[in-house]
């Protein structure tokens, strides 16, 4: 597979309510028949970046692109939260813990959950925890 997708493997690239990458265009978008959900990337466009990642040795960026792809079926409101709880001295463990059981739990995001409760050991040994 090579790089950019959307010049490649088009056809393979698709938002997450499953429009076309062509059918992303001025004329849709003022006729109404693109919306704000429509431009948001997919499960799968992800996880074949994720695999063009590792073919060329990029396997930080493959776990980033793994754990993007979970992120897709979170909602909004949700990421921000966990993006407050994330910054230093915003959150105690047990937050950070719940929030990563909560990923875990309801939006089966393992890498992200396992990156949250990896997160929280440092910042305790880094003394960054909420008191």
């Amino acid at each position: 597979m090579k790089y950019p997708i959307s010049k490649n493997i088009p056809d393979k690239v698709t938002t997450k309510t499953g429009k076309k990458i062509d059918e992303i265009n001025i004329e849709n978008i003022m006729n109404g028949s693109i919306t704000s959900e429509d431009i948001k990337i997919s499960k799968e466009t992800l996880l074949i970046q994720a695999d063009i990642a590792k073919e060329n040795g990029r396997i930080q960026l493959k776990r980033n692109f793994i754990r993007a792809s979970e992120l897709v079926e979170v909602p909004d409101d949700v990421i921000l939260k966990i993006y407050n709880l994330l910054r230093p001295y915003r959150a105690t463990k047990e937050e950070l813990i719940s929030i990563a059981f909560e990923l875990k739990d309801k939006y089966n995001a393992e890498s992200c959950s396992k990156f949250i409760l990896e997160a929280a050991n440092i910042y305790e040994k880094r003394g960054i925890l909420k008191a």
